[in-house]
């Protein structure tokens, strides 16, 4: 079932505040293969939004009861303001900037909006995703 286009310019509610730590900084670098040990990591790696961008992308696909396991994803960008630092909490804003259908799949713009305590803009993520649509006469 395609995804329904009313959702272009829709906002999805802020994610919880997440608290970035050195803990959690180094474990994404020991995961991404970036020098840094867990516990010790002070620079942030610039890809290091898209934990909390994933979680915002996570709630919009189930808010709109999309399924995971049909999510390509095309490409993803990053635009800052600032660099994140360790201690920051941060929380991200999903927004549906794009939808269009192509061959019976949705391809969807999303931009991610991540935010410090007091509001300010740290970084824009903005993402592409390629929803498959359901092959006729298969069983989902």
């Amino acid at each position: 079932m395609p995804v329904d286009s009313t959702l272009v310019g829709r906002v999805f509610p802020p994610t919880r505040p997440y608290t970035v730590t050195r803990e959690k900084v180094g474990e994404f670098a020991t995961a991404t293969g970036a020098a840094g040990a867990p516990g010790t990591a002070e620079k942030v790696p610039a890809t290091f939004p898209i934990v909390l961008a994933f979680d915002a992308m996570n709630a919009f696909l189930a808010a709109e009861r999309i399924d995971l396991f049909r999510i390509v994803h095309g490409e993803q960008k990053f635009h800052y303001e600032r660099p994140v630092r360790v201690g920051d909490e941060l929380a991200v804003t999903l927004t549906v900037a794009s939808l269009r259908q192509i061959g019976g799949n949705d391809i969807i713009g999303t931009s991610s909006e991540i935010r410090d305590a007091s509001g300010d803009l740290v970084c824009t993520a903005t993402a592409t995703l390629l929803h498959r649509g359901e092959a006729e006469g298969a069983n989902a």
